[in-house]
């Protein structure tokens, strides 16, 4: 499918990748300044009395310097696009020294600083740098040996320093070696993203000027747009699972450094690391979803269900995001009922009220529900910065972004430009219509009429959220099948922190080895199976789960974890007997499915 992929798109020139990348670099260059100007400000204040006054003076002298040209080189690129005079190459090359020494920079603090802080100073050291390290993969990703030299001054000198002066050195070292392979691996998958993006781009342009030059080849060239579509769907399709393997990896690796250490500032760190991991995912989960309505993947299945209980459960997800952010989050309307995908209907209600929190800071969100003759209208409303009158037509585009004319905050630039698509898309599949109205500084509202339903005969009864699992795995064998190394350490890393004993394998056709061995040993049978989806040989994760039920009895309890969203595996796991998790796994949400598995209480 990658071969297919790469014959129908034409390969990007380096013209085209060097402006692009030019481009991006200096879109984001104001808020990687600003988050620079805070890093060394916290790092500055953290250590002021720790560390010897002349080597932390001089470290922040020379980041101020640096800083300060940076800014007015910032400066003389934005007017030289004002006055329509960019030559990519310099301003480049600018940014590449900038960077460079930048990653220099925040390379050398952890030799300077680090063992003259205890464990509050070290935590915000390595929050500090490995913040900075993840936050350059998506616009440092394209250019490969900048990407490598500046991981290797970010992570290696951190490397070096945990395992010389740290008292659970090796460990700790360990765990950052394979966040850096993480990283890299992410990067890789930046990379070949950001590649095929131009290349669409490109051809995109190129189908444009034939189209408009030659009427009588308009058949021709439509029959091309169509295969380049088709091209960029199979793309996503096939990266899917590549590009969730590491995030799933990272995560778990976070996971279990939170288990090594019980210090508060290691959690913290976890924090912000899951953080990371959340923003990734929501970027990968947008494009994803984009895909999967093209391709055909989202089914309407339309029913009557109570606005009540979804109502309840957006509330529960979005209350403490509001709360934290001093708006009010309101609810009308839930007595009634609709006739509609319940599925998709909440997925189009927590787009739009994700939204609206985000471009909201005064206020508040109302959510409302009332009837309008036969039919149900849903709205959401806010009292945020609004969408000028010549924007609303083009706010349900792919990629587009609303602009303003004042600065806008980091987390309203946060994202793809995709939701709003994904919300119009999901509507028309339901053949409900969605509209909107807004003032500029006074809110918005969407509106999607949907039909009016009834009360199900037998309503529900939901039971209350359980408190969060604080299950042990104490004395549990679990079998994983994994082929990727950087996940399968992952989990043997973190189900052994939760008291399992755990046997890994790579394939199909070692763990079945392992299974032979220990039924002619008359060994006690695992508890519980993980297997990934795809394994090497052509085999699948049902294959592993086959094999073992066969020699443990069809009883044995099975998961499946697969990256590919693509793929249809309901009616496999109904057939098998077996439970789907979608990687990127949080592990709380991988150990509330364990001790569902294992009748844990």
């Amino acid at each position: 499918m990658q071969a297919t992929t790469e014959r129908a798109l034409p390969a990007p020139s380096d013209a085209i990748l060097l402006e692009d990348t030019t481009r991006l670099v200096y879109r984001q260059h104001s808020a990687g300044l600003i988050g620079q100007f805070l890093g060394v400000l916290a790092v500055t204040m953290v250590f002021w009395q720790a560390a010897p006054r002349a080597i932390l003076l001089a470290w922040t002298g020379c980041f101020a310097v640096l800083w300060a040209l940076r800014f007015v080189n910032l400066l003389g690129y934005e007017r030289a696009v004002l006055q329509d005079r960019v030559d990519p190459a310099p301003w480049h090359r600018r940014w590449r020294i900038g960077a460079i020494l930048s990653a220099a920079l925040w390379g050398v603090v952890p030799v300077l600083l680090y063992r003259h802080g205890g464990t509050f100073e070290r935590t915000v050291l390595m929050l500090a740098v490995y913040s900075f390290a993840i936050g350059s993969v998506p616009y440092m990703a394209s250019q490969t040996r900048l990407f490598i030299g500046c991981m290797a001054m970010y992570f290696v000198p951190m490397i070096v320093t945990t395992a010389v002066h740290d008292a659970q050195g090796l460990q700790l070292a360990g765990v950052w070696g394979l966040m850096c392979l993480c990283v890299l691996t992410l990067g890789r998958a930046f990379r070949n993203m950001f590649g095929e993006m131009v290349g669409l781009r490109m051809h995109t342009q190129d189908l444009a000027r034939k189209l408009h030059g030659e009427m009588q080849a308009a058949e021709a060239a439509q029959r091309a747009a169509e295969a380049a579509n088709r091209a960029k769907t199979q793309f996503f399709a096939a990266a899917s699972h590549d590009l969730r393997q590491p995030l799933h990896a990272l995560g778990l690796f976070a996971e279990a450094l939170r288990n090594h250490s019980k210090d508060d500032g290691v959690a913290h760190l976890v924090n912000s690391i899951n953080s990371s991991v959340d923003a990734l995912e929501g970027l990968f989960s947008e494009l994803l979803d984009i895909t999967k309505i093209d391709t055909g993947g989202v089914d309407i299945d339309p029913e009557h269900f109570a606005m009540r209980d979804m109502f309840t459960r957006i509330q529960l997800h979005f209350e403490p995001i509001a709360f934290e952010k001093g708006l009010m989050l309101s609810f009308h309307g839930e007595q009634h009922h609709c006739y509609a995908d319940p599925l998709v209907v909440e997925r189009i209600l927590r787009n739009l009220v994700s939204n609206a929190i985000r471009y909201t800071e005064d206020g508040g969100v109302l959510v409302s529900c009332r009837k309008r003759g036969e039919q149900l209208c849903l709205q959401v409303w806010d009292t945020g910065i609004g969408i000028a009158d010549k924007e609303q037509g083009r706010i349900f585009e792919e990629f587009y972004q609303t602009q303003s004319n004042r600065p806008l905050q980091p987390h309203h630039r946060k994202g793809l430009g995709l939701g709003l698509a994904i919300v119009k898309r999901l509507a028309n599949l339901m053949g409900a219509p969605l509209t909107l109205r807004s003032r500029v500084g006074r809110g918005t509202v969407f509106t999607l009429v949907l039909p009016m339903g009834r009360a199900p005969r037998l309503q529900p009864i939901s039971s209350s959220p359980k408190p969060s699992l604080g299950v042990t795995l104490d004395r549990r064998h679990i079998v994983v099948v994994e082929d990727e190394l950087a996940v399968m350490e992952g989990l043997q890393v973190l189900l052994k922190g939760w008291g399992a004993t755990v046997s890994a394998f790579d394939s199909v056709a070692a763990v079945t080895d392992w299974a032979q061995r220990q039924a002619a040993q008359a060994s006690p049978r695992p508890d519980l199976l993980m297997v990934d989806y795809r394994l090497p040989e052509q085999h699948t994760g049902i294959d592993a789960i086959k094999a073992l039920r066969g020699h443990f009895g069809p009883d044995l309890p099975a998961i499946l974890v697969t990256g590919s969203t693509m793929t249809q595996h309901e009616e496999e796991a109904r057939q098998h007997q077996f439970h789907v998790l979608l990687k990127p796994v949080v592990p709380t949400k991988l150990r509330a499915m364990i001790a569902f598995k294992l009748g844990l209480r």
